[in-house]
């Protein structure tokens, strides 16, 4: 049944919303900007609890906070109030702990180096070593194998974002923060990523959180879809996507796929 209304208690997301220890614990946090006359406030009252092994899709207007409860979550934004814990412990020590990885809208590759070492670039500087060769084992995860020595001007914009995700996994974290990682490629490529994000998914275990404007995109990838409203930035609802795993790019045609993305644009008019 989708819920409908404004929310202060705390939304829970995930396969086993009942049972589940959350990975992601958000209690009535405001996140405000500037002071003064010039504060603006990003969030207001936001609760949710995200159970680990989800994976979450959220979705709301521009100017709603969505990637800033992402960056908050990631001890990136401060919070005016209210508290953030992930895995049970504060943002600032899951960090430290290395405990979750951000993937952002651009893949922030360096040029110099090639794809296998720009995997191998988040051991490097924390001082950790991966089991011999995990990171070609990555690239052959996100579909790279044979492309390990390829430098970021011979990819396509695709498969930087496959190495930028094959880099966010190397340290193994528990958790996946996803800003808007295939906004800026072309529908077909962003097509089969969501796929192969599904798969390596399925296959990790990682708990993932994945930012998007794309109605399609976030209830074909999310288990649940939360929605922001905005001004301030608000949960204005969450919805169970009850799509069989594993999902196909098909699915996108069928009658359920339709009623819910047309939910999720109503809901995204009302915000």
């Amino acid at each position: 049944m989708v819920v409908s209304a404004l929310r202060k208690s705390p939304v829970v997301i995930g396969n086993s919303a009942a049972t589940a220890a959350p990975a992601v614990s958000v209690r009535n946090i405001d996140v405000t900007f500037g002071a003064g006359d010039a504060a603006v406030t990003a969030l207001a009252g936001v609760s949710v609890d995200i159970p680990e092994g989800s994976l979450v899709t959220m979705l709301g207007p521009s100017g709603c906070g969505k990637s800033t409860l992402l960056r908050a979550i990631a001890d990136l934004v401060p919070t005016s109030a209210g508290e953030i814990t992930v895995l049970g412990r504060s943002p600032q020590q899951a960090r430290q702990d290395r405990n979750f990885s951000f993937v952002f809208q651009d893949s922030t590759l360096l040029p110099w180096r090639s794809a296998i070492d720009n995997v191998r670039l988040p051991l490097e500087v924390g001082g950790t070593h991966a089991a011999h060769g995990e990171p070609a084992n990555l690239l052959e995860l996100v579909g790279l194998k044979g492309r390990e020595n390829a430098l970021p001007s011979e990819l396509s914009g695709g498969m930087r974002q496959r190495v930028s995700i094959a880099r966010a996994l190397v340290t193994k974290p528990k958790i996946l923060l996803m800003d808007e990682p295939f906004g800026a490629l072309d529908e077909i490529t962003r097509d089969k990523l969501n796929e192969e994000l599904l798969r390596i998914w399925q296959e990790t275990g990682t708990t993932v959180v994945f930012v998007t404007h794309s109605i399609p995109e976030a209830a074909f990838l999310g288990e649940h879809v939360l929605v922001l409203a905005s001004h301030p930035g608000r949960v204005k609802e969450f919805m169970p996507i009850n799509l069989p795993h594993p999902r196909q790019l098909k699915v996108r045609d069928t009658i359920e796929f339709v009623r819910i993305t047309a939910h999720l644009r109503q809901l995204l008019e009302e915000c």
